[in-house]
């Protein structure tokens, strides 16, 4: 058995299951009895690691509603150093 999705005009997509092969091109939604059509798309062959998974969602997440950083993340600010009172004795190029 394979799954399939269809998309309801209504309900919007809803996943459904029949044999390799014999799947229709149209159903009936079963929460509102309208026409679905089957939606294409890639198989999903092989489960994602669920770090890549998380990363994923979190970057559907971001294009929707990015999040608001002050700083870039993982980069720490070096302190000022005090210049050396030298340094300002030297010629300039």
């Amino acid at each position: 058995m394979a799954t399939y999705e269809y998309r309801c005009p209504r309900d919007g997509t809803f996943p459904a299951r029949y044999p390799i092969g014999q799947a229709p091109g149209q159903v009936r939604c079963a929460t509102c009895a309208a026409e679905a059509v089957r939606v294409y798309s890639a198989p999903s062959l092989r489960a994602m690691p669920r770090p890549l998974v998380a990363a994923l969602d979190r970057a559907g997440r971001s294009a929707e509603a990015p999040e608001v950083v002050s700083r870039v993340p993982g980069r720490r600010v070096a302190p000022a150093r005090p210049a050396h009172p030298g340094h300002a004795r030297l010629p300039r190029p």
